[in-house]
C-alpha cells in the first residue's frame, strides 16, 4: 500500500464508528472544512484516497474524511442494510455523528457519487459544493446510454503477461492497458479486502433510491463538479445532461481517453479540475462569510 508523499502513516487517524445497528470504519486527514469522501460499489475508501490526496499537498485547509461503505473495506454489511435507500440512512447518521451542525462538501465516484446525490436531496441546507466523478444518472444499468468498451492504448507485452483474473478484472474497464496504469490498478487490487459479496449482491438487487434523487426541491446554487469518461462503458456521459439543469454553478466535463477509470487514466486533468473546483467552494465560503 503506497502513500503520498505528505502523508505519514503514523499520523492518520484511523477511526471506528459504533452507530446504531452498523459499525463503520473511516479516516481522517488534515484540519478545517469537512469533505465527506465516498468510494466506488465492492471498493474501499484506499481506491479513491490515492487520487485525491495528492490534490490536498497544497490545499491544507480541508478535513477529508474517507469512509468505508457498509460491507466493504473495514465496514460490516450488516443484515438489516437491504438497498441503497438503508446504505444513505447508515451515511447521514454517520454525518450527524463525525460533522454535526456543520456544513460539508461531497465527494462520491461512481456508487459514491450516486449516493452523494441522495444526501443532497435530503440535506441540500448542510452542503457547500459537489464532486461527482463517473457515477451513473441511472440506477438501473439496462436504462443508461453507454458506449462500447473501448481500449486506446494497448500494451500487448504486459496484457499477455498478467495472471488470468488480473487481466480479467484489468482489462474489463481500462481503455488504457499500459505499465503505469497498471501498476496502479493492481496497488488499489492488492490493498483493497475483499467486499462482502453477498451482502453487494443485496445493494444490486436494490440499486435504486425508492426516491426521486434528481428531482430537486431547487437548483443546487453551490459549485459542483462533474466528471466523465467519454469511453466510459460503466456510467456513460450522455445521461449526465439529465441534470446539469440541477446545478447552475455545475461544471460537465466529458474526458477522452478515460473510461470507468478516469482518476488514473486522465490523473493531470483530473487534479487540474478538482482543484479549481475546490477553489470555487473555498470563493463561495468567502463571499458568504464576508
Amino acid at each position: 500500500m503506497l502513500f503520498p508523499d505528505h502523508i505519514r502513516v503514523r499520523d492518520i487517524e484511523n477511526m471506528e464508528l459504533q452507530l446504531e445497528g452498523a459499525k463503520l470504519y473511516y479516516e481522517e486527514y488534515g484540519a478545517g472544512k469537512p469533505i465527506l469522501i465516498l468510494h466506488g460499489l465492492g471498493l474501499d475508501h484506499y481506491s479513491i484516497m490515492m487520487s485525491m490526496e495528492p490534490i490536498f499537498k497544497e490545499k491544507k485547509q480541508w478535513k477529508r474524511i474517507y469512509l468505508d461503505l457498509p460491507g466493504m473495506g473495514k465496514s460490516i454489511g450488516e443484515d438489516w442494510i437491504q438497498s441503497s435507500d438503508d446504505m444513505l440512512q447508515v451515511i447521514l447518521h454517520f454525518i450527524e455523528q463525525v460533522i454535526p451542525n456543520e456544513s460539508f462538501v461531497l465527494v462520491g465516484e461512481s456508487y459514491g457519487g450516486y449516493l452523494c446525490r441522495g444526501i443532497l436531496y435530503q440535506k441540500p441546507e448542510r452542503v457547500d459544493g459537489m464532486l461527482l466523478i463517473c457515477s451513473p444518472i441511472e440506477a438501473e444499468r439496462f436504462k443508461r446510454e453507454l458506449p462500447p468498451h473501448q481500449v486506446l492504448v494497448y500494451d500487448e507485452q504486459l496484457i499477455h503477461s498478467l495472471e488470468d483474473k488480473e487481466k480479467e478484472l484489468f482489462t474489463s474497464l481500462a481503455v488504457v492497458q499500459d505499465q503505469k496504469h497498471w501498476e496502479r490498478f493492481k496497488d488499489i487490487l492488492q490493498s483493497t479486502p475483499a467486499p462482502d459479496s453477498d451482502f453487494l449482491q443485496k445493494i444490486k438487487k436494490q440499486y435504486a433510491f425508492s426516491f426521486p434523487v434528481d428531482q430537486l426541491s431547487e437548483p443546487f446554487q453551490k459549485p459542483v463538479l462533474m466528471l466523465a469518461g467519454r469511453q466510459d462503458s460503466v456510467a456513460g456521459y450522455r445521461d449526465h445532461w439529465k441534470i446539469i439543469e440541477n446545478y447552475p454553478r455545475g461544471t460537465f466535463a466529458v474526458l477522452d481517453r478515460a473510461g470507468h477509470n478516469l482518476i488514473m487514466e486522465q490523473s493531470h486533468l483530473f487534479e487540474c479540475l478538482v482543484k479549481e473546483w475546490l477553489d470555487r467552494v473555498n470563493e463561495e465560503q468567502e463571499k458568504m462569510a464576508g
